[in-house]
């Protein structure tokens, strides 16, 4: 759509060239999908309007900056923007969203920034007492879903270590906890929800005081601010006031009483069109396919065609997706999951299963730098030929092994915003 580049996108003549090359035939020769498979979704994305949908696991491997910035182009070029049913979208911030009437935010420069720390750098970051003195762990359990698991029990180990975890059950994390406080759980206190997908709000109705002497995390925090002499009012707002503040400046359009009673909301009258005012949160205004801040932070002008490269010397590449029976790692302790998610798998194609000498039901062992982990093969042919499939967040302590998946997961960042690179885990595998 030239009209459209011309008018809101940088970078398409610096890329035309690049294009011209990377045929249907050079995608199947670097992807395995068959070029008569691209040529088909090429037509119906082009004949649109057309949604493209990047979900967190395109982003998760060595090259995962690279490859949102080349699949950005496809929206950018044919013009599905600004128009209903089109778009190129992350995740949903339905509140946000709705706040600006679906029109851009504004582009802000980075500014002067408190210290922050990679995910990837926590596991040998908890080795240094001059690093992390304390670890203050709230609404997530580190053992089971953050890398190096070897070397996370070993930081959490340290007698010089304090250690606090905010939880309702007695997680992998907790165990290590020289403070355990009590959560309470989402039917304790009222909150604010919005959909992931939808434009839709909804309210967490407090049905019960907690049990004992849990606590919501606000008001934990709020105790905390109070005990270490903290004087900034927004540490001490109250859930009432936050809530209907939310509610006011997301355009929700009812009261707090009003929400409850309906049970759910939807944020506007008509579907909201992003993007239709053309102005994008960038220096220039538009799509910079081509970014000169890019360049500037030391990435490439534009985006190349580049991937990760394939595994060498044996090894497989192990995708490490959510499991449809958990959210994240929430619920990987309940028995009954457990017993519907069935002992920890790893699915293989037939053909590498056959190179291996491994049949389905075989107990099998998956191993690289970060150690050794035993699962139960699934002969299957729902993966690529060199790629092996293990699902995650499941909770170490409810494994015979005492271990998941990210007990392989090398804590190697993505080349963008020092992300996970975990679908880019490359592992040897032998029959147990």
């Amino acid at each position: 759509d030239m009209a459209y580049i011309s008018d809101h996108v940088l970078g398409y003549d610096e890329l035309a060239e690049t294009i011209a090359e990377c045929t249907p035939q050079w995608g199947e020769e670097k992807t395995g999908v068959p070029a008569t498979l691209i040529e088909e979704a090429a037509k119906i994305y082009g004949a649109g309007p057309s949604l493209l949908w990047m979900g967190q696991g395109v982003q998760r491997q060595k090259a995962g900056g690279n490859i949102f910035r080349a699949c950005a182009m496809l929206p950018a070029f044919s013009g599905n923007m600004g128009k209903p049913g089109a778009g190129a979208y992350y995740l949903n911030s339905s509140l946000g969203i709705s706040a600006r009437r679906g029109a851009s935010p504004k582009f802000v420069a980075g500014g002067d920034e408190a210290p922050t720390l990679s995910q990837m750098d926590v596991p040998a970051a908890l080795q240094d007492n001059e690093t992390i003195r304390a670890y203050f762990v709230w609404n997530c359990n580190p053992i089971a879903s953050n890398p190096a698991q070897t070397e996370m029990r070993r930081g959490l180990s340290r007698e010089d270590l304090f250690t606090v975890v905010v939880d309702c059950f007695m997680t992998d994390t907790a165990k290590y906890a020289d403070i355990v406080l009590p959560a309470a759980s989402f039917l304790e206190f009222d909150d604010l929800c919005s959909s992931y997908f939808h434009m839709i709000a909804g309210p967490q109705v407090k049905c019960t005081e907690p049990v004992g002497e849990a606590l919501p995390n606000q008001e934990i925090f709020r105790r905390l601010a109070r005990a270490m002499d903290m004087d900034a009012p927004e540490l001490y707002e109250d859930d009432q006031t936050m809530i209907d503040a939310l509610l006011e400046n997301s355009n929700v359009g009812l009261t707090w009483e009003e929400l409850k009673e309906k049970g759910w909301n939807h944020l506007s009258d008509q579907p909201m069109v992003l993007w239709q005012d053309g102005a994008f949160a960038t220096p220039s205004g538009k799509i910079e396919i081509a970014s000169a801040q890019a360049k500037a932070d030391g990435f490439s002008l534009a985006p190349t065609p580049d991937a990760d490269l394939a595994p060498k010397g044996g090894a497989l590449r192990l995708l490490s997706p959510a499991d449809k029976h958990l959210m994240n790692s929430s619920y990987g302790n309940d028995a009954r999951v457990h017993d519907l998610m069935g002992p920890a798998s790893v699915s293989i194609h037939p053909e590498d299963a056959k190179a291996h000498g491994i049949a389905d039901g075989d107990a099998i062992v998956l191993s690289n730098d970060g150690g050794e982990l035993p699962l139960t093969a699934r002969v299957e042919d729902i993966i690529p030929r060199g790629t092996l499939l293990a699902y995650k967040s499941r909770w170490p302590g409810c494994e015979t092994s005492d271990a998941n998946v990210n007990l392989l997961h090398i804590p190697e960042k993505s080349d963008m915003g020092e992300s996970t690179s975990v679908h880019s885990t490359e592992v040897l595998m032998k029959k147990a």
